[in-house]
């Protein structure tokens, strides 16, 4: 079995066929506040970061994985380990699924796949998400999936014009 794999999706690398994709999910605004981003990138950027997402995690420190849904073969979100650290063995998640997508599930499943490689494959001791508070569908996403919350960073997001809080989740392999 792949261990990349589940049920319904199917975490791969990106390709070049992506592009289309990742151009309407790093354009739509409202991602931006998640992905802390303040400008459209244009398909030639998107293009060349295609080009360089072969690079190893040991090297870039983040690791994107399209989500594709298996029976139909449809890009539906992506998940992220960022900030790897290798020495110190944790690394932060980021996932997003497309609208069209959400509230079906799939975000869980991605989540537990990437658990699993990421403390089996990559023998990290720690994985952390941060989101904010007015974000109740991830809070309670990574709360199903035995994220602690450890911490409230106040005040940390500036959105359309308000601060909002951030808080700070820990997943430790014990």
């Amino acid at each position: 079995m792949n261990i990349l794999s589940d049920q319904n999706i199917h975490l791969r690398a990106l390709e070049p066929e992506d592009l289309e994709f990742l151009y309407q999910i790093e354009n739509k605004e409202s991602f931006w506040e998640v992905s802390h981003t303040q400008t459209p990138f244009s398909k030639y950027v998107l293009k060349q970061y295609l080009e360089n997402a072969h690079l190893d995690i040991y090297e870039s420190k983040q690791l994107r994985l399209l989500i594709e849904e298996k029976s139909t073969k449809k890009q539906i979100g992506m998940i992220d380990l960022f900030d790897f650290n290798p020495q110190h063995k944790r690394a932060g998640v980021g996932i997003l699924i497309h609208p069209d997508f959400q509230k079906k599930g799939f975000a869980s499943e991605a989540l537990s796949i990437l658990i699993n490689y990421s403390f089996t494959h990559l023998q990290l001791h720690q994985l952390f998400a941060n989101i904010t508070t007015e974000n109740s569908n991830s809070l309670k996403l990574f709360k199903k999936h035995n994220f602690v919350k450890v911490g409230v960073k106040k005040d940390w997001i500036l959105s359309e014009g308000k601060f909002k809080h951030e808080v700070l989740f820990q997943l430790i392999n014990e």
